[in-house]
């Protein structure tokens, strides 16, 4: 589908910040002592998608779907294998090494664990100042001190914690500290891959708050990467639904809540919990038949049509196209013609 398309979804006169352009990654399968590729893994399959200034775009699917990989390939830690990365008006591909690296100061990421992310062996300090550090930002040492100062602080916490170290602070504490890092360069684009889900559910909404107000402050626009949807639901402007590889829902957060098209999206959103029983009552539990098939030889026609409780003859054989079937909703389905 053209990038026309996806430039509809949201009313004129919003800014593209990012687009990508038939993006495909795949992982290749090697075997044997010569380690011989004898296969793919599609990891990210001719996805093609506008991100707007500082807008929210969420991403949800279930694991192995290809959203982390898809987030990485956007900030060009994992080259596409095909198609384009523009951020601005300019193709990443086309940037040698160090233009690349001067654009990096503009896109960061959150990662999923804090555990893994923050070196256990630096204080906060050092932790935030590094990237500063690395881009030559702010050349006195007292001025790289009042700026991680002012961080900690934006993301609630202050200057005593400059000196300990990331075994000192719970989960949700440590996500702010990778969080303070991210903003360290003034980004104008943040990718949140999982950034709540190894954290309880009580301090989810209290990083989601926060995501919400920093991204006010410093102008943010955010791409939110997660397998649960209530937490999508929460902080997303625009949610994208990814199964195999590939973009088979793409439409504003209220009308996919409300009004889901692709039988994906409407199992996704059956198994969402309820506080109030009446309604899960009400609503029919969709539960899909079958296992979700290996990205390495995913199935013919429409990928999901193995596990669709609404498959026609036509989803064996045709993969149908995301395609606009009313304003700012894009579905890849044959319920909505091809």
């Amino acid at each position: 589908m053209g990038m026309e398309k996806m430039r509809e979804v949201l009313p004129p006169g919003r800014e593209i910040l990012l687009e990508a352009k038939n993006v495909k990654k795949y992982f290749p399968i090697q075997k044997g002592f010569l380690r011989k590729t004898v296969g793919h893994v599609r990891a990210v399959d001719d996805v093609s998608l506008t991100v707007y200034r500082g807008e929210t775009l969420g991403f949800v699917g279930e694991s192995g779907c290809g959203k982390s990989t898809l987030g990485r390939v956007l900030l060009m830690l994992t080259p596409p294998t095909e198609g384009d990365v523009v951020f601005e008006g300019e193709s990443l591909l086309r940037l040698d090494p160090e233009e690349l690296r001067r654009r990096r100061k503009e896109m960061q990421m959150v990662f999923q664990d804090p555990n893994a992310s923050l070196n256990p062996r630096h204080t906060v300090q050092r932790i935030i100042e590094e990237p500063m550090l690395i881009h030559g930002l702010h050349s006195s040492r007292k001025e790289r001190l009042e700026k991680v100062v002012e961080l900690l602080e934006s993301v609630g916490l202050n200057s005593s914690h400059l000196h300990r170290r990331p075994s000192e602070f719970s989960g949700g504490q440590k996500q702010r500290i990778a969080i303070a890092r991210a903003l360290a360069l003034r980004p104008k684009l943040i990718i949140a891959d999982e950034p709540v889900s190894a954290l309880d559910v009580s301090i989810q909404s209290q990083i989601l708050n926060l995501m919400k107000d920093l991204q006010e402050e410093y102008r943010l626009t955010y791409v939110f990467i997660s397998h649960n949807l209530s937490v999508v639901k929460h902080i997303s402007d625009r949610v994208g639904v990814m199964y195999l590889g590939r973009i088979v829902e793409l439409t504003t957060k209220e009308q996919l809540y409300r009004n889901p098209l692709h039988p994906y999206t409407q199992a996704l959103i059956s198994a969402i919990p309820v506080p109030d029983p009446k309604p899960v009552r009400q609503r029919e539990r969709i539960i899909l038949k079958g296992e979700l098939p290996s990205p390495s030889n995913p199935p013919k026609g429409c990928r999901f049509h193995s596990r669709c409780p609404k498959a026609m003859d036509v989803c064996k054989s045709v993969e149908p196209r995301l395609q606009e079937v009313s304003p700012g909703c894009l579905v890849a389905c044959h319920l909505y013609g091809t």
